[in-house]
C-alpha cells in the first residue's frame, strides 16, 4: 500500500511536468530573456518566496552567484528572506512581518533590477507588497506561481512575466517550480556561454 502511494507521487509529478512542458516553455523563455537582460546590463536579481518557496529563492540566488552546471563569472543576485533578525529590527510593530520583504526591495532594488517572486497561492500580503515595491523601483517582476496565480497575477504589468503552474497541490507546484528554476539558470548560462549538450 505504501509503495503504491510512493509510486503515485512519482507518476503524478511526471504527469504534471509533461503537461506543463508546452504550456510553460514560452513564459520560461521570456523569463530567461528578462534575467539575461538584467544581469548583462549590470543590474541584479532579487529573489523572494513565501513559506517553503523562500528556500527556492535562496537556491536561485546561489546558482546565479556560484554557477549552475558550468563555470562562469558571478551574476549579481540576492535572496530576500524575512528572517528573525529582520523582524526583530523592525520597529513598526504590527504588520512588520508583512512589510519585511517590501522594505528589502525598496532598500536594495533599483531601476533595471529584477524581482523573482515565488509563491504557490499568490495571495500572501508580504509577496503582494514586495511586487508593489518592485514596481515602485521600476523593476521587472518574474512571478512563479501555482493554481491561478492569485491576487499577485492581477498586479503584474505587461513587462512582467508570470510562470503559473496550473495545479492545486502545493507539493506538485513546488516540484515544477524547482524544474523551472533549473530551466532559468540553464537558459541564462546558454545565453551567456552558448549551448552545451552535456554539462559536467
Amino acid at each position: 500500500m505504501l509503495e503504491q502511494r510512493i509510486q503515485q507521487h512519482f507518476i503524478d509529478s511526471a504527469d504534471l511536468k509533461y503537461q506543463a512542458a508546452q504550456a510553460l516553455s514560452q513564459p520560461i523563455t521570456a523569463a530567461v530573456q528578462a534575467i539575461w537582460a538584467c544581469v548583462t546590463n549590470g543590474a541584479k536579481v532579487l529573489a523572494c518566496g513565501s513559506g517553503p518557496s523562500a528556500a527556492q529563492a535562496q537556491q536561485l540566488a546561489a546558482f546565479c552567484v556560484t554557477g549552475f552546471e558550468r563555470e562562469r563569472p558571478e551574476l549579481a543576485a540576492l535572496a530576500l528572506v524575512p528572517d528573525a533578525l529582520w523582524l526583530a529590527a523592525a520597529t513598526t510593530g504590527a504588520g512588520a512581518d508583512i512589510a519585511a520583504l517590501a522594505r528589502q526591495v525598496r532598500a536594495l532594488g533599483q531601476a533595471g533590477d529584477l524581482l523573482l517572486a515565488i509563491t504557490i497561492a499568490g495571495n500572501e500580503p508580504a509577496m503582494l507588497e514586495a511586487v508593489q515595491a518592485a514596481h515602485e523601483r521600476d523593476m521587472t517582476v518574474v512571478a512563479l506561481t501555482g493554481r491561478d496565480g492569485g491576487a499577485l497575477a492581477t498586479l503584474l504589468r505587461e513587462t512582467d512575466v508570470q510562470i503559473c503552474v496550473p495545479h492545486d497541490r502545493p507539493a506538485r507546484v513546488r516540484e515544477v517550480h524547482a524544474l523551472v528554476l533549473h530551466c532559468l539558470c540553464d537558459g541564462v548560462d546558454a545565453q551567456l556561454l552558448g549551448e552545451q549538450e552535456n554539462p559536467i
